[in-house]
């Protein structure tokens, strides 16, 4: 591995050479000296390319292309590494939603592993006597959903995997046997997680010392239980999770601790094939997430409010563009908000909601000099326009296969519980409901929202993984963690290469903004004080606190594959496979 690594640093630094190609031919002739346009570069590969917020996950990734894996059967092995290299996000008791392009048939195709509510769940179990969430919604045995990673991740490999499915669960399996030395920010997120882990005694007994010490950085945290799950999952494919010795185990345990996920509801999980979302934007078409994301309904709805607008012309990160965009991300998640669903349990007007006509009639209610407050711009009404229907990682190998995955624990390590005997770090996704607003749908007689809990129903999503074609075949790879700013994130990725022009890593760095259905505009720190200045005097409310997202993204371009890692969390890799051959 030493030696991988070795070589991967010499070829990182070559390979930004290739980089300069984006120099004119003539303007290069004349030049003396070698410049390079930005500052920012991307790494390159002309095998493939991997990027993930683990750099040891992106390294089996890589590996696994290396030894004649496809981009499923590399997505495959990730997906499970992350639940051991990065537990807060990363998982097998979590769910998610993966995009695939298939190279054979040209075809996309969209795997949705949601995690669905237990038949037990009951809005009483996730209210208190206000009608205000509860914390059992969040935290502790009530909070998990039944997950969907395992179920999802083998059905994408069923259907497109190369390797045989053992092969690419081991890299995880050895990573959780033999243990990982934590990075220093590892080790700092154990710290900072402690309280949230201790909701269970197995948590605290799998990521702590004797007696609840921390691991130091640079010290190897072992697995066990966890892989003795992952080698279950190996020998018997998703049933090794969701029958058997492992599902016997999950079921007890939730039983000793009031929990109400059951063996039915392990055994009954299904994962679901559905036909990705499309739309185009500057003529360029979008491939993304349908629901029960509402990321990609909403950000197809953003894309057609913006293509009403010369952003290109305002410039990459002036006031006035990012005044135009944060006004748009405003009205699409104020629609989000009221008419989006599961699609399996309820109706909504989506092709209206995704119409270019219903962008062009709310890109009219945008004043190009002033923020609007969100009463005013008030929620659409799609429906007229309808007609008769959290980390993330990016995959792309040479035979064409792309696939952008996006997952997810909920809160950064879930609920806090581990199922005991299993290494299994359960999600919180039962507070993604719309519990307080079905509260009082019922105590009014009114309608119940969409995103209302029922048992076996999926709750919105902003995962969205996402691409943009260029000739039919995938441009732009991306998606992100985070949470509510998800969809601001990827809207900004597509926007900054599409209407900017900027490479991939420029795109990566450029700082971001978040605007949801409220008059607060929130910028990351350190944002330039002369843009916050004129977007204050266009009457936009200012904040600032954390970053946004972690877009791990790859663009394909001219044969060679440009992978970004962002920064935003420590770790991050883009890796393409040759720069680990031997």
């Amino acid at each position: 591995m030493k030696h991988a690594l070795s070589r991967l640093g010499r070829a990182t630094l070559g390979v930004a050479l290739c980089v300069g190609l984006c120099l004119q031919p003539a303007l290069a002739q004349k030049k003396q000296l070698l410049e390079y346009p930005s500052i920012h570069s991307p790494v390159v590969g002309e095998k493939g390319m991997v990027v993930s917020q683990n750099a040891t996950a992106s390294r089996v990734g890589a590996q696994i292309l290396a030894k004649g894996g496809n981009a499923v059967d590399a997505a495959v092995a990730i997906g499970f590494a992350l639940a051991v290299t990065l537990p807060r996000a990363g998982n097998i008791g979590g769910d998610g939603f993966m995009l695939v392009r298939d190279a054979k048939s040209g075809q996309f195709i969209f795997f949705d592993f949601r995690s669905v509510a237990p038949q037990a769940a009951k809005e009483s179990l996730y209210v208190d006597a206000d009608g205000k969430e509860a914390s059992q919604a969040s935290k502790g045995y009530l909070a998990p959903s039944v997950p969907g990673t395992v179920a999802g991740l083998f059905m994408a490999h069923k259907r497109f995997g190369k390797l045989a499915w053992a092969d690419v669960v081991a890299p995880a399996i050895a990573l959780a046997r033999d243990g990982i030395p934590l990075t220093p920010d590892e080790a700092f997120v154990f710290e900072w997680g402690k309280e949230r882990l201790s909701t269970s005694a197995a948590a605290l007994a799998a990521y702590y010392k004797p007696g609840g010490q921390l691991y130091r950085a640079g010290e190897i945290m072992k697995q066990p239980d966890l892989a003795w799950t992952l080698q279950q999952i190996a020998a018997h494919g998703a049933d090794g999770f969701y029958k058997g010795p492992v599902a016997e185990k999950f079921a007890a345990d939730m039983k000793a601790h009031g929990g109400i996920i059951t063996l039915e509801d392990l055994a009954n999980y299904k994962a679901v094939e559905r036909q990705p979302l499309r739309g185009s934007y500057r003529g360029l078409d979008v491939v993304t997430a349908p629901p029960a994301s509402a990321g990609g309904a909403t950000l197809l709805n953003m894309l057609n409010i913006l293509e009403k607008f010369d952003l290109k012309s305002s410039g990459a990160g002036s006031a006035q563009s990012l005044h135009i965009m944060a006004e748009a991300m405003k009205m699409g998640y104020a629609d989000r908000y009221q008419i989006l669903g599961d699609s399996d349990f309820v109706a909504m007007p989506l092709k209206g909601f995704i119409s270019k006509a219903y962008g062009a009639s709310r890109a009219k209610q945008i004043d190009p000099a002033a923020a609007q407050p969100v009463k005013l711009l008030g929620r659409g009404d799609p429906m007229k326009f309808e007609s008769p229907s959290t980390t993330h990682f990016s995959v792309a190998d040479g035979e064409g296969n792309v696939v952008s995955t996006t997952y997810t624990l909920g809160a950064d390590f879930g609920s806090g519980v581990m199922i005991a005997g299993t290494g299994i770090l359960l999600n919180n996704q039962m507070n993604n409901f719309s519990h307080e607003a079905t509260v009082r749908a019922l105590r009014d007689g009114a309608p119940l929202p969409l995103n209302s809990m029922a048992p076996g129903k999926r709750m919105l999503s902003t995962m969205m993984p996402t691409m943009v074609l260029k000739d039919g075949k995938p441009w732009l790879v991306t998606g992100s963690p985070g949470g509510s700013t998800i969809i601001d994130t990827v809207l900004q990725m597509v926007v900054n290469v599409v209407d900017y022009g900027l490479n991939v890593d420029e795109a990566t760095h450029q700082p971001r903004i978040f605007q949801d259905a409220s008059d607060t505009l929130r910028v990351e720190p350190n944002f330039n004080p002369d843009t916050v200045r004129l977007l204050t005097q266009m009457g936009h409310k200012i904040t600032s606190d954390e970053t946004m997202g972690s877009a791990q993204s790859i663009m394909i371009d001219k044969g060679r594959f440009l992978g970004a890692a962002d920064p935003r969390r420590p770790g991050a890799l883009a890796v393409a496979p040759e720069q680990l051959a031997h």
